[in-house]
């Protein structure tokens, strides 16, 4: 079930001109349902008009802060995103799903070097696990390259420039601006020149054990073939994206026919039959099954379930591991069944 608690809104800070950051009161009651880890994310939920919109948004937070920080950036024609850069106040409430998300920094296991890409909102996430790599390790070294239009656009800078100050010996950050110049700064576009010139020339001495990029689509994907062309192992490489390129849907083309589907969900199961042409998201929640899921765009992990029997098929995936895949686990946003039956388990991931 997608279970949302009203968190109280405690500030509404501008972070640039089209971005604001909401900090969230967390009851005591639930603090154990709202731990989380660095990198992960909470689903807000707003009524308007009638209609229920889902929008996920990053913790910039460490773990075990006192408050729930989010960085929520205008878009055009964006519902949520307007409402929290034009309408959101302190003392407010929004309603939230207990964090999620495979993007994670674990503190558990021993870094030595953590490199981080970010562009744009793609900060969020990174300066959480920015924070609590720095505090895991004291001799853990951080470096991230963070790229922005300008300046003035840069979200969370005075806490990139806090953290500089207090871990000087072993945080590094570049900001590259694609369009403005500024002085210390790199001009144009996190890509394979600027990884090369912080891998092999800035910090040729240093080898990173961890990689975490978040931004567009474009970057990800460049910065990923840049780093496994210099010998990183793709394990090592963790990556989240903000926004995806639409891809059509052509595998709905050639499907026909039906399909039995059988959806487990907190202990309950739940049958029904779809077309194979539909989502199977979209004929779960046409039933009424209150599934989980958020972006419903194949960039977050809101909707994975496991299926336990007959064959489903992914439209895109920019999450799952191919061994994850081989284990059974969808998205459900993105996945058609291609079986006459299926079985799904939102349960067991």
């Amino acid at each position: 079930m997608s279970a949302f608690y009203p968190l109280e809104v405690t500030q509404v800070r501008k972070l640039t001109p089209d971005s604001v950051a909401v900090s969230l009161r967390v009851p005591e009651d639930l603090r154990g349902t709202f731990a989380f880890e660095a990198g992960q994310y909470l689903t807000f939920r707003l009524l308007k008009d009638g209609s229920e919109i889902r929008r996920a948004y990053s913790i910039a937070s460490r773990p075990g802060a006192p408050e729930l920080t989010v960085a929520v950036k205008k878009v055009p024609k964006g519902v949520f995103s307007t409402y929290a850069n034009e309408v959101l106040r302190a003392g407010d409430r929004l309603e939230a799903m207990p964090p999620q998300g495979r993007f994670v920094f674990n503190a558990a296991k021993p870094v030595k070097a953590l490199l981080a890409l970010a562009a744009g909102s793609g900060i969020t996430p990174v300066l959480s696990i920015i924070r609590t790599a720095l505090e895991a390790g004291t001799d853990t070294r951080v470096v991230l390259a963070y790229g922005n239009r300008s300046a003035d656009e840069t979200m969370f800078r005075p806490e990139l420039e806090a953290l500089k100050a207090e871990y000087a010996d072993r945080f590094s950050v570049y900001y590259v601006f694609s369009r403005s110049s500024e002085e210390g700064s790199l001009f144009g576009r996190i890509d394979s020149s600027t990884l090369n010139f912080i891998t092999r020339n800035k910090h040729k001495d240093l080898t990173f054990d961890r990689y975490y990029l978040c931004g567009p689509e474009g970057m990800i994907e460049l910065a990923e073939e840049t780093l496994l062309g210099q010998g990183v192992a793709r394990e090592q490489i963790l990556h989240e994206l903000f926004t995806s390129a639409e891809v059509t849907d052509t595998l709905q083309e050639a499907l026909e026919g039906k399909s039995r589907l059988s959806v487990t969900l907190d202990g309950v199961v739940h049958d029904l039959v779809m077309d194979q042409k539909s989502l199977v998201l979209d004929a779960v929640l046409r039933a009424k099954i209150d599934a989980p899921y958020s972006c419903q765009g194949g960039v977050c992990s809101t909707c994975i379930a496991r299926v336990t029997e007959g064959k489903a098929q992914m439209v895109k995936n920019q999450i799952l591991t191919p061994g994850e895949i081989a284990e059974g686990l969808i998205l459900t946003c993105q996945a058609h069944p291609t079986s006459p039956d299926l079985k799904i388990d939102y349960d067991d991931v």
